[in-house]
């Protein structure tokens, strides 16, 4: 039997707990107070509702809309205003003065034209000067190689003490997209798979796209201390200009 909605989000947010690119963009946002923040991709609003707690406007755009309804129910989940869908949701008013993609959104864009389009509605809702940021696995890094059933095994554990085994699995790299199975098996005996492509764009390359979007790229770097690229944790951070 399958997974309720919220046992669902339960186990996103139980491997997904807050860290260090949580803190790199929060930071980032915290230059200025009271900034209008739209996170693209915000999943279970983790870091959308710490940025309301911090006083910001933020609006939280995500395509899964169990996950949207878990955010709202966080602590200072009624400040944040929650959508459905991807960037084209964005009505041409919408104005922002940062946009987030965090928790590697930005690869799930997977198609090229679909990756084409969430930069050019970025770069339409973003002020004059405004900020965009997100992380993409440095491709040179190789992260899928450690995609298997030794080296990805671990438990979870569900606020309601259920432990869950998972690990992930590679089907497919072709193209630069990589296709994975994350499993998870739990107490009773069921097994969920859910399968993901995620795309792994050079530096290079998201420089371009960046640029023919119409951003100024001020940053890349490789960690969340801002080390230089292949010298950090196998990122490619961004921050870019609008």
């Amino acid at each position: 039997m399958g997974l309720t909605e919220e046992q669902r989000a339960a186990w996103y947010d139980a491997e997904n707990t807050w860290a260090a690119d949580d803190d790199f963009f929060l930071a980032l946002a915290n230059e200025r107070s009271r900034q209008r923040i739209l996170d693209l991709g915000c999943g279970t609003g983790r870091l959308a509702t710490a940025l309301a707690a911090a006083g910001h406007q933020v609006t939280g755009v995500d395509p899964d809309a169990g996950a949207l309804q878990t955010a709202a129910r966080k602590p200072h989940g009624e400040k944040v205003g929650w959508l459905v869908g991807t960037s084209s949701v964005l009505l041409r008013q919408a104005v922002f003065d940062v946009a987030l993609m965090t928790g590697h959104v930005a690869q799930a864009i997977v198609g090229g034209e679909d990756w084409a389009a969430t930069l050019r509605d970025l770069h339409r809702v973003l002020v004059p000067g405004g900020v965009l940021a997100f992380e993409s696995r440095d491709p040179d890094a190789r992260a899928w190689d450690r995609w298997n059933p030794r080296d990805s095994r671990g438990e979870t554990v569900l606020p309601d003490g259920t432990r869950v085994e998972g690990w992930y699995e590679v089907t497919r790299v072709a193209d630069g997209i990589v296709t994975f199975d994350d499993h998870g098996v739990f107490p009773d005996g069921s097994h969920e798979v859910t399968t993901a492509s995620l795309a792994f764009r050079s530096e290079q390359r998201l420089r371009d796209d960046l640029a023919t979007a119409g951003f100024a790229v001020e940053h890349v770097y490789g960690g969340w201390d801002g080390e230089p690229v292949g010298q950090g944790v196998g990122e490619l951070v961004v921050v870019a200009r609008r």
